[in-house]
């Protein structure tokens, strides 16, 4: 018979200080049914203290929940928020028994901190070269509902994939306001400044303009102030074919280089002609900012050739590649060989020729001797092969 005297008394847990609280159903601590949201170490770090510390919903959680979720937080990935369960290495780490980390971490699923992602099992997955090989537990840092609603954050979404979009704005107290009797005093209102004067809206205007904000850009001679989407794509599309020509000019983005290219657009100026314009200036350096480089040099060309009386037939030298007679014909020239040239072989007519050709080998045989890569990619290997034998003499009929 076991003794009960001098026995210490059972340890009773606590009540939850939450009534309303419940722990989180075994079925539910799981990645594709958990109601906890995703989120990242530090902010699930955060979350834990707070559940374990101030709001203290579970009543056997403690010190030790603290120790085993900081030695996790370490060990997360940043981004994901997965991390290995490595029920050995926390113990030792942690100082605990492998028992004590059970439980706690199970306290951690549940009060919606933790989520299953992969159930580790000791089953052997018979690897080569190895004897016995077990897979490990993962799980994903989750932060409950019960958190966000006390801090006051605004979730978009439900379960693991909702994210905060919004977070309340602390209220601003004085540093020498306070109220002599202990009450926190209403936040300073902004006043006006004797030295700033007052913006007066006029008429129905909505919106003051800004006296003290960054200048707006100087609009280029030539180029629209206003463009309707379909021009403004075809613009970036422009400027899209010219950057990859332009080694200087690839590091600035599509929409900046659209924009200053307006007034070679805007003549009609097709994307080689821009990238000829652009390269015919010799850069031998990396400009910082290369749309502002472009702007001010287009600026100045047009500038220039406003004032200039002479055309540029008087200044054959210094004519851009876009007014060189011989450029033009070459281009001319290149539009017509392109109009001109046989259409490209299809697989629908390399098709038909392997098919169809096994009795004209003959022919096959000729255009094999004229041109053999053609042949082959046409007939392809075996008819080439057949031809070329049957016109040998090597064939024989079986």
């Amino acid at each position: 018979m076991r003794r009960t005297l001098g026995a210490a008394p059972r340890r009773v847990s606590q009540p939850c200080p939450d009534p309303h609280w419940q722990p989180v159903p075994r079925p539910l601590q799981e990645v594709s049914a958990t109601a906890a949201r995703h989120a990242q170490p530090r902010a699930w770090l955060r979350a834990v203290v707070w559940l374990v510390e101030e709001a203290r919903l579970h009543p056997r959680a403690g010190d030790a929940t603290l120790r085993i979720a900081r030695d996790l937080a370490g060990r997360m990935d940043y981004v994901a928020g997965t991390v290995l369960y490595d029920l050995d290495g926390t113990a030792t780490r942690c100082a605990l028994s492998r028992a004590t980390v059970k439980r706690h971490v199970g306290y951690l699923r549940e009060l919606g901190a933790l989520a299953w992602v992969r159930h580790g099992s000791r089953r052997n997955l018979r690897l080569p070269g190895r004897p016995y090989t077990s897979t490990a537990t993962i799980y994903a840092a989750t932060i409950p509902y019960v958190y966000d609603r006390a801090h006051g954050n605004r979730i978009d979404g439900r379960g693991f994939t909702a994210r905060v979009i919004g977070v309340p704005v602390p209220p601003v107290r004085n540093s020498a306001g306070d109220s002599p009797d202990g009450q926190v005093c209403e936040p300073q209102s902004l006043g006006t400044h004797p030295h700033v004067p007052r913006i007066e809206a006029a008429g129905r205007c909505k919106d003051t303009p800004r006296r003290h904000g960054r200048p707006r850009a100087t609009p280029l001679p030539g180029s629209r102030t206003s463009r309707n989407p379909l021009q403004v794509a075809t613009d970036i599309r422009i400027a899209a074919q010219v950057r990859p020509h332009i080694p200087w000019a690839q590091s600035e983005g599509l929409r900046r280089l659209a924009y200053v290219l307006r007034p070679l657009i805007d003549r009609g100026i097709e994307a080689h002609d821009i990238a000829a314009e652009l390269t015919s200036w010799w850069l031998s350096w990396r400009p910082a900012r290369p749309a502002a480089y472009i702007a001010s040099q287009l600026r100045d060309r047009l500038a220039t050739a406003s004032h200039d009386p002479l055309s540029a037939d008087a200044h054959p030298r210094t004519a851009g590649p876009t007014g060189n007679p011989a450029w033009q014909e070459w281009l001319q020239q290149r539009a017509t060989a392109t109009e001109f040239r046989e259409p490209q072989r299809t697989d629908d007519d390399r098709r038909h020729a392997r098919l169809y050709s096994w009795d004209r080998w003959a022919e096959v045989t000729d255009h094999y001797a004229s041109d053999p890569d053609d042949a082959l990619d046409l007939y392809g290997a075996r008819l080439c092969a057949y031809a070329v034998k049957r016109a040998s003499g090597g064939w024989r009929r079986p």
